[in-house]
């Protein structure tokens, strides 16, 4: 267990596209082995990835089953279930598992899905080259011609009324503090 209120950053594969370098903060840095495989070989961001583990900077785990659950839960009460991938969900379950450990956990990632989640489940977040959300929504699907609403995580693409591709929709906003 972990001094409480000590602070664990959690990252998400675009901050290290965006630049993001863990050799440049003391706060111990996380992330899950699926973010390595989303990065180019050989590219500045996965050298930066790969330099940060083996300098000791950078831990990489990933996280138990009990918490992903409970990320696409989250995921299915505002919506997003069907927006984020499996890293995505990967990089909210760590980021959950260490808040259960006593760290105060910062996921950075400019994934307005992840960020939408996080602030579902009052996990702080940071973005590196976007303004971050301001609201965190709860969507709806709907049908823009006939008008007809399905849940968030309807699997179909189209209406089964008329066949008309669906589209989304907040339901409802608050804003995120």
């Amino acid at each position: 267990m972990t001094e409480p209120n000590n602070r664990a950053i959690v990252l998400d594969t675009s901050a290290f596209i965006a630049g993001f370098d863990p050799l440049s903060v003391v706060d111990d840095v996380y992330s899950v082995p699926a973010v390595e495989r989303e990065l180019t070989p050989n590219s500045l961001p996965w050298t930066r990835f790969k330099t940060a583990i083996e300098n000791g900077k950078l831990k990489v785990r990933a996280p138990h089953l009990t918490f992903l659950e409970r990320v696409k839960e989250a995921s299915k009460t505002v919506g997003d279930v069907l927006f984020l991938s499996e890293v995505d969900l990967q990089v909210l379950a760590l980021a959950l598992e260490l808040k259960s450990w006593g760290y105060s956990p910062l996921v950075v990632t400019d994934d307005y899905s992840i960020q939408n989640v996080a602030n579902q489940m009052a996990v702080k977040f940071a973005s590196l080259m976007t303004f971050g959300i301001r609201f965190r929504h709860q969507w709806i699907m709907y049908c823009p011609a006939c008008y007809r609403k399905y849940p968030p995580d309807y699997k179909n693409e189209t209406c089964q009324v008329c066949g008309t591709k669906l589209r989304r929709k907040p339901l409802r906003k608050t804003l995120v503090r």
